[in-house]
C-alpha cells in the first residue's frame, strides 16, 4: 500500500512514515484530538524512484562536494528535474486522490497540510531541523505536484550540504509525506508539560492568533501562560504585542501574513478555561508518552487539536546542572571557564597581582603564560597555554582558541581581543599596558576576566582549559526563552562562534562581520584574488558565512561588508601600498573604501549572490560607515551589477556617525530596510574619544546623553517611515542602554554570547513596565 492512515500507525513505525508521521499516529491512537490524515510511506517514496530507474543518477548527482557552492547548485537543480520530472504510478497516484477525497466534510474539497516526514530527523545528534518542505492549504488539484515537491526537498542544496556534514548517506534517507486536513486555527502555539529545565510541576504555554507557523518559525513573539500544577492555577501572564498573524486567505485559499487589528495586539490570547483545556490534554499527553512533552496545538471554533508531540530531553541534565550551579542565576558569569568566586579562595588584598587591565571575558582561568610578539610566534601558543601580546589580529584566531586565557597591552572593551575573546568563551584582560614586559614565558598565572586581574601562580579552583565546553556555557540555564516584542540577536564576529552564538537562543544575527574572514587569509583581498581567483576569495566568504546562517536558520543573518582600517591591512601579505593614515578610524574603511574599490567590493557582492541563489533568504546584507544617501546609491548600482535586486533582497545600513543619524530620512528614502546602530564607532565619533586608546577609555560613554540623542532621534524618525532599528554596537548588552532602546521602540537589539539571556530577561521586564504603565 502506498498510504496508510494515521490511525493505523504508531511511534515505532519511524522507517516506514518518518518521525512527523509516527508521532501524529501515536497521539491518534492515544484517543487525543488529532486532525485526521494519511501518510504517503517512505516505501512508496524509494519504490517511485527505483521503480522509475532515477535512483542511481539522483545519488551520483548529488555525491558532490559540500564546499563547492557551484556543484551544490547544480546537484539540487538535476536532483529536482529527475524527481519532478517523473510521474508518479497510476496506481498510487489514485491511492492518494482517493484518501485525500475521504477527508472532505460532507463532500467538500479539503485544504490539506503537506508536510515531509523523514527518516532521519529529531535524532540524538542531527536535528535536520528545517530541511525538508511543509506546503499549507493544499487541494486536490495540487496535492501530487505537493508531494512530490517534498520528496525533492531531501536534496535541496541545504539538505545535502548537511547531510554531508553530518557524514548520512544519501541513499541511506528516505522520506514520507503526511497529508492531514488543515486546521484553520483562530489561535495556537506550543505547550511544555513540565517546566523544560527544572522539571518543576509548571506547564508553560505560548499562545498567538492565527497559525502556529508564526509562533514556531518566532516571526511573533507570543504570550506566554506559566500554569502551576501543584496548586492547580495560572500562576504567570505575560501579554505580548502580536504584530502580525498567519491564517488562510479566504480566496486564494494560500497562507498569508497579515497585520494584527490594532485592538487585538495587546489582548490576551488564551482564557482561563482555554488554559484548563489545554492542561487537560497536556497531562494526558504526558501520561501517554510517560514523560514530559513539547507540544504544538491550535484552537478553532473553541476546540483544541493536538499538531504535534514530542519528549523534552533537556529536563535531566538542567536540573542536575541546577543543583551545583551557585551562580544565583547570573548569566553574566557564563565565559567557557567557572568562576572559582574571583579569587581562588583568597582574600582580595592578599592577592599576588602582577599586572591589572580591563576584564573583558569573564571567567577564572590558570596557564603557562605565552608571550607572541610576532606573527610566526602563534605555532608557540599551545591548548592550556594563557597568550600573552600588545593586541590581537585577526590572523591570531586560530591561537587565541588554543588557549586558555587571553592577556593584551592594549585595547579596550570593544577591541578584537576582547570581543572574539568572549565569543570563543574564552577569559580575558584587556588594555594592561605591561603584561608583555612584565609576565615571563613560561610562569604559571592565573588570570581573571571578571575583575581584570593577572595573578602570580596557579589556582587549584580554576577550570582546567580541557573541561572548558564553551557551547554549552552559552545555553540558558533554562531553555524556556522570555517572550518579547523586541527581538534579542546576538553578535558574532567569527564563524568559529557560530555554534556557540546558536546555543544561546537568539532571534537571529544582528552583527556578523565579513574583515575577520577575511583578515584570516592572511593577505589583502587583492593579493588574494590575484593569487587564488575571485572564485577562490568567494569561496572563502562563502564558507564563513555559510557556517553561521546554517547555525541560526531560518532566523535572520545580517552580515555586514568588508570595515577594516588601513592599518589592519597594512600588516597582510600586500599591504605595502596601503596608505599610513595618521588615525586609520577616521580614515579610508567602509563603505568609502569599498566604493573606490569596486572590482573587490563585486567579489563580495557575488559572494552574497551565491549565498542567496543556494537557498539562505536569511542572510540580510548591511553596509558599514554610510554618511549620506550617495553612499548607498553608489553601492545599490553595485548590488544590482553584481545580480542582487535591493528591491528582492532585505539590506540595511550602520548607523556610526552624526552625520548617518542626522541624514536618517534620506537614507531611509533612498531604500533601505533597516538602520542598524553600531555605538561602538558612533560613540567614538560624537566624542572624540578613540576606542582603542586605553588612556582616554574611561571617557568612551556610549550612554552619553549626546549619543543617546542622536539614537533616539534616529529611531523616531524610523519608526514614523516603516524602516526598522536595531543596535549592534556593545551598547546593546548594558542594562541602561536596555531600558532606553525598548523605551525609544527599537525593532531589536543585538548583545554579546554571554549577555543575550540577560539582555533577554530585561527586555521583558522593561516591556510589561511599559504595559502597565499604559493601563494605570
Amino acid at each position: 500500500m502506498a498510504v496508510l492512515w494515521l490511525d493505523d500507525v504508531n511511534a515505532g513505525d519511524i522507517d516506514l512514515v518518518g518521525g512527523k508521521a509516527a508521532s501524529l499516529g501515536e497521539l491518534t491512537g492515544a484517543g487525543l484530538p488529532v486532525p485526521p490524515g494519511f501518510t504517503v510511506t517512505a516505501e512508496t517514496y524509494r519504490t517511485f524512484i527505483e521503480e522509475a530507474g532515477i535512483d542511481e543518477e539522483l545519488f551520483a548527482a548529488v555525491d558532490v562536494d559540500p564546499e563547492d557552492s557551484a556543484a551544490l547548485r547544480a546537484a539540487e537543480e538535476r536532483a529536482a528535474d529527475l524527481i519532478l520530472g517523473t510521474d508518479i504510478p497510476d496506481a498510487v497516484r489514485e491511492e492518494i486522490i482517493e484518501s485525500y477525497r475521504q477527508l472532505g466534510p460532507d463532500g467538500e474539497e479539503a485544504f490539506v497540510a503537506v508536510r515531509s516526514s523523514a527518516t532521519a530527523e529529531d535524532l540524538p545528534d542531527a536535528s535536520f531541523a528545517g530541511q525538508q518542505e511543509t506546503y499549507l492549504n493544499v487541494r486536490e488539484e495540487h496535492l501530487l505536484e505537493r508531494v512530490k515537491e517534498c520528496w525533492a526537498s531531501l536534496f535541496t542544496q541545504r539538505a545535502i550540504y548537511y547531510r554531508q556534514q553530518q557524514g548520512f548517506p544519501h541513499e541511506d534517507v528516505d522520506i514520507a509525506v503526511v497529508v492531514q486536513r488543515m486546521v484553520d486555527a483562530e489561535k495556537s502555539g506550543v505547550m511544555f508539560t513540565s517546566h523544560p529545565s527544572t522539571g518543576d510541576p509548571q506547564i508553560i504555554i505560548e499562545a498567538a492568533w492565527g497559525l502556529g507557523e508564526a509562533v514556531v518559525s518566532g516571526s511573533v513573539s507570543p504570550d506566554n501562560y506559566v500554569y502551576d500544577r501543584a496548586k492547580g492555577a495560572v500562576a504567570d501572564v505575560t501579554v505580548a504585542d502580536k504584530k502580525t498573524l498567519m491564517e488562510k486567505d479566504s480566496e486564494t485559499g494560500e497562507t498569508v501574513e497579515r497585520e494584527v487589528a490594532e485592538d487585538r495586539r495587546n489582548e490576551r490570547v488564551l482564557s482561563d478555561a482555554e488554559i484548563e483545556s489545554l492542561v487537560e490534554l497536556g497531562e494526558r499527553v504526558e501520561d501517554h508518552y510517560g514523560e514530559p512533552q513539547d507540544v504544538e496545538w491550535a484552537i478553532v471554533d473553541g476546540e483544541v487539536f493536538m499538531l504535534q508531540s514530542r519528549p523534552i530531553t533537556t529536563i535531566a541534565e538542567s536540573a542536575s546542572d541546577a543543583e551545583t550551579d551557585t551562580t544565583d542565576g547570573d548569566d553574566g558569569s557564563d565565559g567557557g571557564a567557572t568562576s572559582s568566586g574571583g579569587g581562588g579562595g583568597t582574600d582580595d588584598e592578599n592577592e599576588d597581582v602582577l599586572v591589572q587591565g580591563l576584564g573583558s571575558s569573564p571567567g577564572v582561568v590558570s596557564g603557562a603564560v605565552r608571550i607572541v610578539t610576532k606573527l610566526d610566534h602563534l605555532d608557540q601558543v599551545q591548548e592550556g597555554d594563557i597568550l600573552v601580546t600588545e593586541m590581537t589580529m585577526p590572523d591570531m584566531v586560530p591561537a587565541m582558541k588554543r588557549a586558555a586565557g587571553i592577556v593584551t597591552d592594549e585595547g579596550g572593551m570593544t577591541s578584537h581581543a576582547a570581543i572574539v575573546s568572549r565569543e570563543l568563551g574564552v577569559p580575558a584582560v584587556v588594555g594592561t599596558r605591561t603584561g608583555t614586559k612584565q609576565l615571563e614565558n613560561g610562569r604559571q598565572i592565573t588570570i581573571d576576566g571578571d575583575k581584570g586581574t593577572v595573578r602570580a601562580g596557579a589556582d587549584s579552583e580554576a577550570e582546567p582549559a580541557e573541561e572548558f565546553e564553551p557551547v554549552e556555557a552559552a545555553r540558558p540555564q533554562t531553555p524556556v526563552k522570555p517572550m518579547t516584542a523586541t527581538e534579542v540577536k546576538v553578535n558574532v564576529s567569527i564563524p568559529e562562534a557560530a555554534e556557540r552564538a546558536a546555543a544561546t537562543g537568539a532571534d537571529g544575527v544582528g552583527l556578523l562581520r565579513i574583515e575577520h574572514m577575511v583578515l584570516t587569509l592572511g593577505k589583502t583581498p587583492e593579493r588574494y584574488i590575484a593569487e587564488h581567483g575571485a572564485r577562490a576569495y568567494q569561496d572563502e566568504l562563502i564558507e564563513g558565512i555559510r557556517t553561521v546562517a546554517d547555525e541560526f536558520y531560518p532566523r535572520p543573518v545580517r552580515v555586514r561588508t568588508i570595515d577594516a582600517p588601513t592599518d589592519e591591512f597594512r600588516d597582510l601579505e600586500g599591504g605595502d601600498d596601503e596608505p599610513a593614515e595618521h588615525n586609520p578610524m577616521l580614515g579610508w574603511r567602509g563603505i568609502r573604501r569599498s566604493l573606490d574599490k569596486p572590482d573587490v567590493f563585486q567579489q563580495e557582492l557575488a559572494a552574497f549572490d551565491r549565498i542567496y541563489e543556494m537557498g539562505y533568504d536569511n542572510v540580510e546584507l548591511m553596509l558599514p560607515l554610510v554618511n549620506d544617501s550617495d553612499d548607498i546609491e553608489g553601492a545599490k548600482r553595485q548590488m544590482r551589477e553584481a545580480g542582487i535586486d535591493p528591491e528582492e533582497r532585505r539590506w540595511g545600513v550602520m548607523i556610526e556617525t552624526p552625520a548617518a543619524a542626522l541624514q536618517i530620512e534620506d537614507l531611509a528614502s533612498a531604500g533601505i530596510d533597516f538602520a542598524s546602530f553600531g555605538t561602538n564607532d558612533l560613540t567614538q565619533y560624537t566624542l572624540a574619544v578613540d576606542r582603542n586608546n586605553e588612556n582616554v577609555a574611561d571617557r568612551f560613554d556610549e550612554t552619553h546623553p549626546a549619543v543617546l540623542e542622536l539614537i533616539g532621534q534616529t529611531i523616531e524618525t524610523c519608526r514614523e517611515l516603516g524602516v526598522d532599528t536595531s543596535i549592534c554596537g556593545q551598547a546593546g548588552s548594558k542594562t541602561e542602554m536596555v531600558n532606553f532602546l525598548v523605551e525609544e521602540g527599537i525593532s531589536s537589539i543585538s548583545a554579546n554570547i554571554d549577555a543575550v539571556r540577560d539582555v533577554q530577561h530585561e527586555v521583558k521586564r522593561k516591556e510589561q513596565r511599559i504595559l502597565l504603565d499604559s493601563v494605570r
